[in-house]
């Protein structure tokens, strides 16, 4: 493949430390302009990332039956594994008709702590489904079980910095996320094969739906790539200890997309790369309106409120494909 240009590629994804005082600055910067931040500085303890990959990568190499135990028990199922080629993400954008399916498998889970409010909609029970875990492989449950809890507390600390960044209080955004119905899903690209579909992506191109998604690269292979304003496409090269940061739709709309929510891919990889994403969703009832300063003066809001669950489903359900 072409070498990443690490100058041009760090210029364009810029590296944020969440320690320093001027984090929500450089993170509204980031946003504003980029939609994607690498994330440093950010107290997430080493052991429990690491706990998370291995066991990722162990279950990915554990024979295919005992994949298949896990497998989602029925189309449109949101966690549990999913084969090569079980969704192609372009379909959520409504073009996708003729997009060859992804090259990865994957395996998902949903909120490790069940709910304590009372759900009266069967879309959002839907979103608190049970997960699935390999009984080949007992320490993934309590490895991937305090990653999910560190990425829950991560991208609510990132939230209070991007409050304070657009000006509003630092505990803003809290009482929309404390249920929060989440996904975490770990990824594995097998290597490129010789007879890859002409076009075939490692991951279509799309946007992410909720708040924002944290995600844990491949520290070797590269793959992910960001589209700017222009329509061209930028290498993430890989920080280490760092997470790649980027927003999704709730929260362009929440901005009236004063911040951008940013069309991103995986291009297939020379050999094997791994990924681990926590898509970060608010409360299904939180209403996604315009926020208090993101209207300039003689500006109308560009979306009417949404609650945040409805938009969450209606795009998860356009991606799924059979098996």
């Amino acid at each position: 493949g072409v070498p990443a240009l690490p100058f041009a590629t760090m210029s364009w994804v810029p590296v944020v430390d969440l320690s320093r005082d001027d984090a929500p600055t450089a993170v509204a910067e980031a946003c504003e302009r980029v939609g994607f931040l690498t994330v440093v500085g950010h107290g997430v303890p080493a052991a429990v990332v690491e706990a998370a990959w291995s066991t990722a990568r162990a279950f990915f190499d554990l024979p295919l039956e005992e994949r298949m135990a896990v497998a989602m028990p029925r189309p449109g199922y949101p966690y549990g594994y999913s084969p090569v080629a079980g969704e192609t993400l372009a379909r959520s954008l409504g073009d996708g008709a003729a997009t060859p399916p992804d090259l990865k498998q994957s395996f998902a889970i949903g909120p490790v702590d069940r709910p304590t409010h009372t759900i009266t909609d069967p879309d959002e029970a839907f979103a608190w489904s049970d997960n699935l875990w390999p009984a080949a492989l007992p320490a993934l449950r309590p490895a991937w079980e305090a990653y999910f809890r560190a990425m829950a507390d991560l991208a609510a600390r990132l939230l209070s910095t991007m409050a304070v960044g657009l000006g509003l209080d630092a505990g803003w955004f809290a009482p929309m996320i404390d249920r929060h119905t989440s996904a975490m899903r770990a990824l594995d690209y097998p290597p490129a094969p010789d007879a890859a579909a002409a076009g075939q992506l490692g991951a279509s191109a799309h946007t992410d739906y909720g708040t924002l998604t944290i995600l844990l690269a491949d520290p070797v292979q590269g793959g992910l790539q960001v589209q700017d304003p222009a329509g061209a496409w930028h290498p993430v090269s890989p920080v280490p200890g760092s997470f790649v940061v980027n927003l999704g739709d709730a929260m362009a709309r929440w901005t009236n997309d004063r911040w951008r929510s940013t069309m991103h891919r995986v291009v297939v990889p020379a050999g094997r790369r791994q990924s681990i994403a926590f898509f970060h969703n608010a409360n299904w009832d939180a209403v996604i309106e315009c926020l208090p300063g993101c209207l300039g003066a003689g500006e109308r809001p560009r979306y009417p409120p949404i609650t945040a669950g409805p938009h969450l489903m209606q795009k998860f359900q356009a991606t799924v494909n059979t098996y």
